[in-house]
């Protein structure tokens, strides 16, 4: 018997499981203080993300429409079959395919808003107004923005007349009338005005990284593309995982910008899926379809997110 509990007090982890189990008095208060600072995010996240989303997800299985919301009718179980529809719906796949190519803004965000970060990091008078003035857009309502560069896409507007006067073009161009560049006009508002606030992330990255790996570098005969390349973004990958993705979801999700400035045309070249989410939701008034439309949107962010974790997940002072 002696023995047996001699043998168990050898195993590893033997010591270590009593102090899981028991917790001492002050380790208790500090776990408990943790928790308590966590409760209202936790509650905000359970009241505005978790509980829509799993109503959400249950909302997509039913017929639920406003007669329905009124009491007019009662919600009626159909399973599957909004997303079956989904494969004849000719505006879910125009809306899917313009989603889809807007994330393409994204990684020439991504790269704009580091080289920038790498620019302002730098020890020169005046330099932080240089960085408030890159990050007012990101605090100037959406449709403020919109309302600015839609008066400036005008055929008598500031771009096309600057473009004039250097002789770029022959006559003014309907930016955001013309299906070829509506989608590419918005697309460039997204980038004008999120540039300030990845600038924001990747320049934290950049003062976190300690300057001795660069030195090194150039000690070894680096230039400074070289050095670009193979030290400072190896080290910024943590930041890279964190714009890259909130950026990933931001154009999936891109609304006010379609909104504001087209109203999903011309002839739907802007219709992208959140619009026409809304557009079912709260013009139609179809809550379960739209239901089955976010609910395949999710599944979109969720398998663009896990690509970047995938990517980008190894870094920072980690990958050396």
């Amino acid at each position: 018997m002696q023995r047996a509990q001699r043998v168990s007090a050898a195993l590893p982890g033997a010591r270590a499981r009593p102090r899981l189990l028991g917790l001492s008095r002050r380790q208790w208060r500090t776990t408990l203080v943790a928790y308590l600072f966590m409760l209202p995010a936790l509650v905000l996240l359970a009241v505005f993300t978790f509980y829509p989303v799993g109503f959400g997800t249950v909302l997509s299985l039913f017929a639920y429409n406003l007669r329905t919301l009124l009491g007019m009718e009662p919600a009626r179980f159909v399973g599957l079959e909004h997303f079956r529809a989904l494969r004849t719906d000719r505006f879910f796949w125009i809306a899917l395919a313009n989603t889809l190519q807007y994330v393409l803004v994204v990684p020439v965000l991504q790269f704009a808003s580091i080289l920038l970060a790498v620019a302002v990091n730098r020890r020169l008078r005046g330099i932080t107004w240089f960085r408030a003035a890159y990050y007012i857009p990101v605090i100037t309502s959406m449709v403020v923005v919109g309302l600015l560069w839609r008066w400036l896409y005008e055929q008598d507007g500031i771009i096309n007349y600057a473009l004039l006067s250097l002789g770029v073009i022959a006559r003014p161009v309907s930016w955001l009338g013309n299906p070829n560049l509506a989608l590419y006009a918005v697309m460039f508002v997204t980038l004008w005005k999120g540039l300030g606030y990845y600038m924001v992330i990747y320049l934290a990255g950049l003062q976190a990284v300690s300057p001795e790996y660069e030195e090194a570098a150039m000690l070894d005969g680096a230039g400074r593309w070289q050095i670009f390349r193979h030290v400072t973004l190896p080290l910024l990958r943590p930041s890279i995982l964190v714009a890259s993705t909130i950026s990933t979801i931001a154009a999936l999700k891109v609304f006010e910008e379609v909104y504001v400035m087209t109203g999903g045309g011309p002839i739907f070249r802007t219709f992208t899926m959140f619009f026409y989410i809304f557009d079912v939701g709260f013009q139609k008034f179809d809550f379960g379809y739209a239901a089955a439309l976010a609910v395949v949107l999710a599944a979109g962010i969720m398998a663009l997110s896990a690509v970047n974790f995938a990517v980008f997940r190894r870094g920072g002072y980690e990958y050396y």
